[in-house]
């Protein structure tokens, strides 16, 4: 039970590492959680429910979570090609398309939210 317990709070050390690592390098990260504290205010002005809040933190999660496995391939690629190449590029392009993705995610959630609270549909 030790042993697990010890693995537990390594495995945490390495996750907060990563993500101190992740928010002092990468400038997009930095700005998503910008955008993320202004949905939130946005859900609160908007006067949502507790619902919509968990739907964006984990939308938010999400998107952090592929931006730090975006930024890992990016290290990746320079390190085996650090020459411009058709690979290096593919693999960057493809990475940037999943974090496109994750911020559509949210930016169509939050669309759908004010929608509603507009009255144009409903959720």
């Amino acid at each position: 039970m030790l042993r697990a317990f010890r693995h537990v709070v390594h495995a945490a050390g390495y996750s907060a590492a990563g993500l101190r690592h992740l928010f002092r390098t990468e400038r997009a990260a930095r700005l998503e959680i910008g955008a993320a504290f202004v949905a939130i205010v946005w859900l609160v002005v908007l006067g949502r429910p507790v619902r919509d809040y968990v739907v964006i933190v984990i939308l938010l999660c999400l998107l952090i979570a592929v931006e730090a496995l975006n930024s890992a391939v990016e290290r990746i690629v320079d390190r085996l090609s650090p020459e411009s190449s058709d690979f290096a590029k593919a693999a960057k392009d493809l990475g940037s398309a999943a974090v496109l993705a994750m911020l559509t995610a949210a930016g169509v959630f939050l669309v759908a939210v004010t929608a509603d609270e507009a009255g144009l549909i409903s959720l």
